[in-house]
């Protein structure tokens, strides 16, 4: 015994000497900083791989997948059980990873042959292992099993079990999270235009010559793995890694390497921040994980800035504003092209053109800011700029009204109404395609004269 414990204080922890360091700088014991640092990085690891493998699986529309995985563990570890008698770490993960496997081509299977929803095939295969996994525990005499390591792992103390591993003091659980991470980059290095590919367009993918089946299973095979190996850590609630750091990075991008970069970003600042919280609390490192999770995609769902709910607000108040400032001109217009006379309109009436209220007010001080509209004593006249402005907005509308009333057989009175709304959309090359389709004409349905192009 004492040859075995000289061979390990032989063996030295890695970047030894900067966490004597750090432990001197915050006043710590060297192993409670040394622990916390095998903590934090069994965690970033083991939220790393989850991120990736969980865009996939959101991309694809299988986030519930790694639920069904997380319970369908406990079939695999009693199926080991019941064979070998014992409970031996490497049997059980292999079990496991065995059970992972399986429920993926079940779930595969059920959906193809047997006509079942995708979703519903995934509740029908893991609810059905899980209670297989439960019954033989239940059934199983001299087994003790730990319900808060299988629900919440052991991310708390993921950093204090440090066993020889090739040449260095490591955590225990890197010998199935790191393993599981370098397969999963290796995986997504080499089949990364295959996984684009079948993630966005799973027919395109085929007629180019893909195999979509082998992809599918190789990617499940993958996050089985992924699955396992962080079950070790947080237990059941790996669905959080697998799913929240996905959906945060889909909304904050439309971009797949983006989207990827985020995940990661997102699901170590959960781990990391989970492990600190429940440090400061006493309370469970791999709960306070899923809580910090929660918290940050409510965070980018009120403030992500395309698909957040300030975003979208933000976005729809500028658009009733611009549509109000666009009625003030092509209104100011018209009444110009009436009169024939240039009329300083008053302040009101511009606001009345632009429907009163709160959008009306922004829309005159924006023209005004805009140099579209020249403002004065309490009245208001199109400048230069705005009279272009304006003539643009009265062709399209002149321009759509002439096209619907070439391609529709509606009354004349029913054609002011959709125009008036699609002034505001109408673009350049659909300006070009409407002057083509109408071979540019001179006068809408009314008589009215269309202006020329500005």
């Amino acid at each position: 015994m004492n040859i075995c414990f000289l061979a390990v204080e032989q063996i030295s922890v890695p970047f030894e000497s900067v966490w004597r360091w750090v432990a001197t700088w915050l006043d710590q014991p060297r192993l409670t900083v040394e622990n916390a640092a095998g903590t934090l990085f069994v965690g970033a690891m083991c939220a790393t791989s989850c991120a990736l493998v969980g865009c996939i699986l959101l991309l694809r529309r299988m986030s519930l997948l790694g639920d069904a995985l997380s319970h369908s563990v406990l079939a695999g570890v009693a199926f080991v059980y019941l064979l070998t008698g014992g409970i031996e770490p490497l049997p059980m993960f292999l079990g496991a990873l065995l059970a992972g496997v399986i429920t993926a081509v079940a779930t595969q299977i059920i959906h193809r042959t047997g006509s079942v929803p995708e979703d519903s095939s995934i509740g029908i295969v893991f609810t059905s292992l899980f209670a297989f996994g439960v019954v033989v525990v239940s059934q199983a005499k001299g087994v003790h099993l730990d319900l808060d390591c299988v629900l919440f792992g052991n991310l708390a103390f993921a950093g204090m079990n440090f066993v020889p591993t090739m040449g260095w003091l490591l955590p225990e659980a890197t010998r199935t999270v790191v393993p599981a991470l370098l397969i999963t980059t290796i995986v997504f290095v080499l089949c990364w235009k295959e996984l684009r590919l079948t993630s966005f367009d799973v027919t395109l993918a085929a007629t180019l010559g893909f195999s979509v089946p082998v992809m599918h299973y190789l990617m499940t095979t993958v996050v089985a793995l992924v699955t396992v190996s962080a079950m070790e850590v947080v237990g059941l609630l790996v669905v959080a890694l697998l799913t929240v750091p996905a959906c945060i990075a889909r909304m904050l991008t439309d971009r797949m390497e983006r989207m990827l970069l985020i995940a990661v970003l997102s699901g170590v600042s959960c781990t990391t921040f989970g492990y600190f919280l429940a440090l400061r609390w006493n309370s469970s490192a791999a709960g306070l994980t899923a809580v910090v999770a929660g918290a940050e995609l409510l965070t980018v769902i009120l403030i992500a800035p395309k698909y957040g709910v300030l975003g979208r607000l933000i976005r729809s108040v500028q658009l009733k504003v611009r549509i109000a400032a666009e009625d003030v001109l092509a209104g100011l217009f018209r009444r110009r092209e009436r009169t024939g006379t240039v009329v300083p309109e008053s302040i009101s009436d511009c606001r009345t053109l632009a429907g009163n209220g709160f959008a009306a007010h922004i829309a005159i001080r924006w023209l005004g800011h805009r140099g579209l509209l020249v403002t004065a004593g309490g009245t208001a006249q199109l400048s230069e700029k705005g009279q272009l402005y304006a003539q643009s907005l009265v062709r399209a509308h002149r321009l759509w009204e002439s096209w619907l009333d070439q391609n529709f057989d509606l009354p004349s009175d029913h054609l002011h109404d959709p125009a008036e709304t699609m002034e505001h959309f109408i673009g350049p090359e659909i300006l070009r395609q409407l002057e083509d389709d109408l071979d540019q004409p001179s006068a809408d349905p009314h008589g009215r004269e269309i202006p020329e192009a500005p």
